[in-house]
């Protein structure tokens, strides 16, 4: 190497250690920025096939009635698979906020398929569920798998499980912004972890964008009216805020009460999907109507253009209650979107705001209350709904998650900054320590 070479790599090396000591943010972009591409398109990639896949089998199951029939069998084979081969991986999206706790083992990458089989054998036979909870675990499990070729420490292990959440939730109902903040925001109430938020935001957004690249359609929802903002419009939107957070509550509640009701009167596990599974079977034979199993995605739909009867949502909470609590597979969050807005359809007859901003309100509080994230929840609103109704929408977020008390469907998120003084000890627990 001549001399004039050698000064010339030494000049080189000065100047890029320069670079990297004034602009130290530079190799974390770049770092995460890698990271956050393959996360984006494998969890996208999964997320496309998942719901084509969730497609196809909503409608086979509607054109064959008769397939509910054998739901408690279809339960009986999730329960034996789960106990014999998955008790490590049966915790689902609590492992997944426990994982950002305490990183421990890696997760494993059979969450996956497991709960992907699971899902959809549970809406094919039709069980009450949603989709969340598979895309979130789907993320989880595989983005985890780059934890050893990063070689990342536990600290970057929580933001790649937090981006992981983001990009699955972002990329399974098409809304990369609430998906980034709902991996913020999900695992630690009232806290938020800053050190995460561009690999959130840029798995969310990447993901989303590969799931569209598949061309897969996600359900459009239109608010026809939004009123002018006034005293006595704030004022209703208040009141049904605090209807939504009161449904919230129960709901965690109950679903909690029967997980153990059926862990208490039967042990062996994979029996206990047979009962649940028998109960929503009689049930959608009894009433003669598929209406409150699957996603229900019709019915949320009609529930923007019509007002809807007080017991719609009563019925859902009830059939998706039977389903998840006995050990069925999909998630809470469609079930709670069904459930906010037929609730919000049919406050419509007590509270004077438009059928349509009720139910968008309730589609998304709810949601807020049950899973104690609030601003997730109103950025869901505005890119599902457009920002003209913004502000109904975060009026009835926020008081239905200061409504809905410290109760949570994940029983491993824990208390950051506590709603009222009465758990102001329990801040760093979690709901399961608490009871």
């Amino acid at each position: 190497m001549s001399k004039h070479q050698r000064k010339f790599n030494e000049s080189a090396l000065f100047h890029f250690r320069f670079f990297f000591r004034k602009y130290p943010a530079v190799p974390y972009i770049f770092k995460w920025l890698c990271i956050s591409i393959i996360v984006g398109a494998c969890v996208g990639t999964a997320s496309a096939g998942f719901l084509q896949s969730l497609e196809w089998v909503t409608n086979f199951r509607e054109n064959h009635i008769w397939l509910i029939a054998f739901l408690p069998l279809a339960g009986f084979l999730i329960g034996l698979l789960y106990h014999y081969l998955g008790k490590d991986i049966e915790a689902g999206n609590n492992l997944l906020i426990d994982s950002i706790h305490d990183p421990k083992e890696i997760i494993p990458f059979r969450m996956a398929p497991f709960v992907y089989l699971g899902t959809i054998v549970t809406h094919f036979f039709g069980g009450s569920a949603g989709r969340e909870g598979t895309a979130l675990q789907m993320a989880g499990a595989i983005a985890d798998q780059l934890s050893k070729p990063f070689r990342l420490d536990k600290n970057e292990r929580r933001i790649l499980i937090i981006s992981a959440i983001a990009a699955g939730f972002g990329s399974v109902f098409g809304t990369p912004l609430a998906g980034a903040v709902f991996g913020l925001e999900v695992f630690l109430i009232g806290r938020i972890r800053y050190n995460a938020i561009f690999p959130a935001f840029a798995s969310a957004i990447l993901a989303d964008w590969a799931t569209d690249l598949w061309q897969v359609k996600h359900t459009h929802y239109h608010i026809n009216f939004i009123p002018k903002l006034e005293f006595f419009p704030v004022l209703y939107s208040i009141l049904a805020g605090i209807a939504f957070g009161i449904c919230a509550a129960a709901f965690s509640k109950i679903i909690h009460w029967a997980g153990k009701l059926f862990k208490s009167k039967i042990k062996y596990p994979p029996f206990r999907p047979i009962i649940g599974g028998a109960i929503v079977a009689v049930a959608v034979f009894a009433m003669g109507t598929t209406r409150y199993i699957g996603l229900g995605i019709p019915v949320i739909i009609e529930s923007f253009e019509t007002q809807l009867p007080l017991y719609d949502f009563a019925l859902k909470m009830i059939f998706t209650i039977a389903t998840l609590s006995a050990g069925f597979k999909g998630g809470e969050v469609t079930p709670l979107f069904f459930i906010g807005a037929t609730l919000g359809s049919a406050l419509s007859l007590f509270i004077p705001l438009p059928v349509g901003l009720l139910a968008g309100m309730g589609f998304v509080a709810v949601f807020a209350g049950a899973t104690n994230t609030p601003l997730a929840c109103l950025l869901m609103g505005i890119e599902l709904f457009g920002a003209e109704s913004g502000i109904y929408i975060a009026i009835a977020c926020v008081v239905s998650y200061l409504l809905s008390g410290h109760n949570s469907i994940y029983a491993k998120q824990k208390i950051g900054e506590a709603k009222n003084r009465r758990y102001e000890n329990h801040q760093d627990k979690s709901f399961s320590d608490i009871e």
